[in-house]
């Protein structure tokens, strides 16, 4: 039996215009719980102005292989019959090169399934090539409130704070060399040494 909370992407949105970048996942009860671990989680130190959570299993993933060996997820869209279209949000990784960030927000498509929104999205996103592409229904998404107040409780703590590397913080170890002179101070014969 699974006792895990499900889980949720995030993406982060670092400042106004920037995309929204997908940054990790967490595990929570509900959306509201979803957002306050992932602030906790992904906006604690690093700058942001809002955060979008969604359930795992409410993306749709296709990396430029899978793409490139099914024809139906080719070319462009073909309307699904009797369904109507709703909106989906697009993201897309382009290089290897930035770790943490896998897919970022390009834009928004209408239509009846994913994998429509993802033949739409192949066809209009064209500047740049997608390594990796993801689709989610917007109403699915589940976002930070966008009020200045909220903004400013939420996030502007932390753009304050101070973050270490790990290497600034000092190691304490248990041998200690002694100093020139430190055996007259406290007796060559000290019980404590």
């Amino acid at each position: 039996m699974d006792t895990q909370w499900p889980r949720w992407e995030v993406f982060k949105q670092d400042a106004p215009g920037k995309p929204h970048q997908a940054v990790g996942s967490v595990h929570a009860a509900d959306p509201e719980h979803a957002l306050l671990t992932a602030r906790n989680v992904f906006a604690r130190r690093p700058q942001a102005v809002s955060l979008w959570v969604v359930r795992a299993e409410e993306v749709f993933s296709w990396t430029k292989e899978e793409i490139a060996q099914d024809p139906a997820l080719q070319g462009g869209a073909t309307p699904a019959r009797g369904l109507r279209p709703t909106s989906y949000l697009v993201f897309r990784k382009t290089s290897h090169k930035r770790s943490m960030t896998f897919v970022d927000h390009v834009g928004e498509v209408q239509a009846c399934s994913p994998q429509e929104a993802l033949r739409e999205a192949l066809a209009r996103f064209r500047d740049a090539e997608g390594l990796a592409w993801w689709v989610v229904a917007a109403e699915k998404v589940h976002r930070s409130d966008p009020s200045q107040e909220t903004v400013e409780s939420w996030f502007a703590p932390a753009k304050e704070k101070t973050y270490k590397q790990q290497q600034y913080y000092t190691t304490v170890s248990a041998s200690r060399p002694k100093r020139r002179g430190e055996d007259e101070a406290f007796g060559e014969g000290c019980a404590h040494c």
